[in-house]
């Protein structure tokens, strides 16, 4: 009889041990159940409450990443350049309104918000130049890079080898020659005599200039491939009146019969009686050749040579700005720099003050300004040959610590006097067949639009002392006014839809009327 109370006792003090009656701070077991005969007991883990805490965690940081990104990407799609710059076909990235014309922005009544809103749609890109000596590489035409040097960070200046290559650049020196240069300035020597250099004006075969004129290159010179040549004013061979002798040649060629396109063979003859005129007429011809030309202008629009096109393409795409910009601007200017020819320090921009106004958008500007001045964003200066001796290009006081008028004047000698104190230039760049030069003429204004003249880009040419210098000068011109601008560009896009709407209409003119419109 006792040992069955010991067993009982034995008992109660196991379930005080496994938390019966016993200590409150141990933790509770329950107490074992035999696993009933046809059922067995499933072992399920459960979930960790750190580890749903975790998840939970990461989900949310993941959320406002993908967020974040969405963000950035709407932001970058929305200020990522100019949006509303009205391209010269009247296309636009903007809201296109009721009737298809381009809307660039709503005038809000507040002009501060309408200003922001300018600026945030319209921006000027600039090229870091990151060091002095730094090279970049700049995809120019397909498949094939150039490399891009920074020269200097004051101003912002680049070099760009094979920026055209030899070829193309001889023929930008054929076509200003067939264009015919006029007198820069005529300078004088040391006794006061003027300066007359003795190499003909025009020196390209009938061929060459037969080439040039034939743009769509099908051996066949059509009338309006002639007249292509005459828009500029200041052409001195093929101006409207030369062009009126060769038409008239080759209607007397064709025995009174019109034609409508010139063979290699027939040009060949018309030209040769251009060349070699009568006797009445070789007097007025003398004086175009006296005349002794510095520069011209080469039109760089629709229907104009493919290598000025070539040329314009290339300054859009190395400059990163909006085409509109670009083909808006002044034509091409050559120049062309005999021995002994020079061009004093100067900077490629004007100042912008009240009383003035940019003249490529004074039309738009709807003022009586009293000045109209030359607003040059930017300068891209090509070498078309390379110089025997001398013609280097030189920037006085390129990365200067400070820039001061007076400081240009040392021992009493002017630093814009390049025939004096070339060589005395922080920074000359000799000239090299197809080297670009890009430098920025003004400031950014720190809202992505043009600032102040950089007074660091004052530039000039050094004396030819051996050979002659060819450059081509291609200058983007920007309003400081961007609103000024925007109102020239459409314009301008304008004026070509009403062109275009009437050239649907166009009907050929006669020989007799084409000669009257010349």
């Amino acid at each position: 009889m006792g040992e069955p109370q010991e067993d009982v006792a034995q008992e109660e003090e196991e379930e005080e041990d496994f938390g019966g009656s016993g200590d409150a701070s141990l933790p509770y077991v329950p107490p074992y159940r035999p696993t009933l005969p046809g059922r067995e007991r499933l072992h399920i883990q459960k979930s960790n409450v750190c580890s749903r805490a975790y998840f939970v965690v990461v989900m949310v940081f993941f959320h406002v990443y993908i967020l974040n990104v969405i963000a950035l990407l709407l932001y970058v799609h929305y200020n990522n350049g100019p949006g509303d710059l009205v391209s010269v076909d009247g296309s636009s990235s903007a809201t296109v309104g009721e009737d298809g014309s381009p809307l660039p922005h709503s005038a809000p009544p507040d002009q501060d918000l309408e200003m922001d809103k300018y600026r945030q749609s319209y921006s000027l890109p600039r090229i870091e130049g990151i060091r002095v000596g730094h090279v970049q590489r700049v995809s120019l035409m397909p498949e094939r890079t150039h490399e891009m040097k920074t020269l200097s960070l004051k101003p912002l200046l680049f070099e760009i080898p094979g920026f055209l290559s030899e070829e193309e650049c001889r023929v930008v020196v054929q076509l200003a020659q067939l264009k015919g240069l006029t007198e820069s300035q005529t300078t004088t020597s040391s006794g006061g005599e003027q300066h007359e250099p003795g190499q003909p004006l025009l020196v390209l075969t009938t061929d060459e200039v037969f080439s040039l004129l034939d743009l769509d290159q099908d051996g066949l010179l059509q009338k309006q491939e002639i007249v292509s040549h005459s828009r500029s004013e200041d052409g001195t061979w093929l101006s409207p009146d030369n062009l009126r002798q060769i038409l008239t040649g080759l209607e007397a060629q064709q025995a009174g019969v019109s034609v409508c396109a010139l063979t290699l063979e027939d040009f060949r003859h018309v030209f040769n009686i251009f060349k070699h005129p009568a006797k009445q007429r070789s007097s007025t011809l003398q004086s175009h050749f006296k005349r002794r030309s510095k520069h011209t202008r080469l039109y760089q629009g629709p229907g104009s040579h493919h290598v000025l096109l070539t040329l314009r393409n290339r300054v859009t795409r190395l400059a990163r700005l909006p085409s509109p910009l670009v083909e808006l601007s002044e034509p091409l200017q050559v120049i062309r720099y005999e021995q002994g020819g020079f061009s004093n320090a100067h900077h490629d921009t004007s100042p912008a003050h009240s009383e003035t106004t940019c003249a490529h958008t004074r039309l738009a500007g709807n003022t009586s300004a009293l000045t109209e001045i030359k607003c040059r964003y930017l300068t891209v200066m090509v070498y078309l040959n390379s110089v025997g001796e001398g013609g280097e290009t030189t920037f006085p006081v390129a990365d200067n610590r400070t820039y001061e008028e007076e400081a240009l004047v040392q021992d009493g000698t002017d630093l814009t006097d390049t025939r004096a104190t070339c060589e005395r230039g922080n920074l000359r760049v000799k000239p090299t067949t197809g080297t670009a030069l890009l430098w920025y003429n003004h400031l950014s204004d720190g809202q992505g639009w043009m600032g102040e003249v950089d007074e660091y880009s004052l530039h000039g040419g050094c004396p030819v002392t051996r050979g002659e210098k060819w450059v081509a000068n291609s200058w983007v011109n920007v309003d400081p006014d961007h609103q000024r601008q925007a109102r020239y560009q459409r314009l301008v896009a304008n004026g070509q839809k009403a062109k275009s709407g009437r050239e649907e209409n166009y009907h050929p003119l006669s020989h007799s009327e084409l000669h009257q419109d010349l």
